[in-house]
């Protein structure tokens, strides 16, 4: 009698090949870039990296969707996967509240002993920074609602508050790419401007992963891939823009208010 494991034994796949060598690819290509070389080799290597993004998630989605093997031990180790994952995302941004305290906290004679350095004028932080605080924390309450919605059943309510998650994140990237634009200090201004674009900056591209995560989410409940009890997919979605709104509310505090 054979006995079925609940763990789910993948098949051998070509994605983790072609996801290395995209990546050494963009990583040749941009240093390449940088030296004032053809971009070439930057551009193939983040279409390779895209093309394996997209056909090692859709076997994900097929394995979860279609042919039932993540079970509850599968669901229990992507859970425990995905709190790792944020936990190293903790460590990252870490890392950028660190340079910026070990430079504000004690101001070297460098930059003028003061904090913002002499010379920058920093950002109103009661502006264009605390309207994106809004719509972070309206972003946050709008995906709670889907999530509850998709639990109980009222896939249309979940369908549409999950969009408007989705347009809010957009809105925050517009809002964010125009504040840079107006900015009177650049990331090559002392340290001031390489913590504030190195933070904010990795923040924003958070903010983009995010989106995309969550829209694929919406095709996904779209689609009738998600039940009320069996949905981790969303649910990892819901982690990560969580976890980008908290970090949002230390970098406004920090470096906007603060800092200001």
């Amino acid at each position: 009698m054979a006995y079925r494991l609940p763990f789910h034994l993948v098949e051998f796949s070509p994605w983790p090949l072609t996801g290395s060598a995209g990546s050494m690819f963009l990583t040749v290509g941009l240093a390449s870039w940088f030296h004032g070389h053809n971009p070439s080799l930057m551009i193939l290597g983040i279409l390779l990296i895209m093309f394996t993004m997209l056909q090692w998630w859709r076997d994900v989605i097929r394995e979860a969707t279609f042919q039932g093997h993540h079970t509850l031990k599968v669901s229990k180790g992507l859970r425990i996967g995905m709190i790792l994952f944020i936990v190293s995302e903790v460590c990252f941004f870490f890392a950028f509240f660190w340079a910026f305290f070990h430079s504000s906290l004690a101001p070297s004679v460098e930059i003028g002993c003061c904090w913002p350095p002499a010379g920058i004028s920093p950002l109103n932080p009661f502006s264009v920074p605390l309207l994106n605080t809004g719509v972070l924390l309206t972003s946050g309450l709008t995906l709670t609602w889907s999530h509850h919605a998709l639990m109980e059943g009222l896939r249309g309510t979940a369908l549409n508050a999950l969009m408007l998650t989705v347009v809010l994140g957009a809105y925050f990237t517009f809002l964010q790419a125009g504040e840079y634009y107006e900015t009177s200090f650049t990331i090559a201004d002392s340290v001031y401007g390489s913590t504030f674009f190195v933070a904010t900056g990795f923040h924003g591209l958070h903010v983009l992963i995010g989106s995309a995560f969550l829209l694929v989410c919406w095709f996904r409940m779209s689609a009738h891939h998600f039940s009320l009890g069996h949905h981790f997919g969303f649910e990892a979605a819901a982690w990560y823009w969580h976890f980008v709104d908290v970090v949002w509310l230390f970098l406004y505090l920090s470096i906007y208010w603060w800092g200001f």
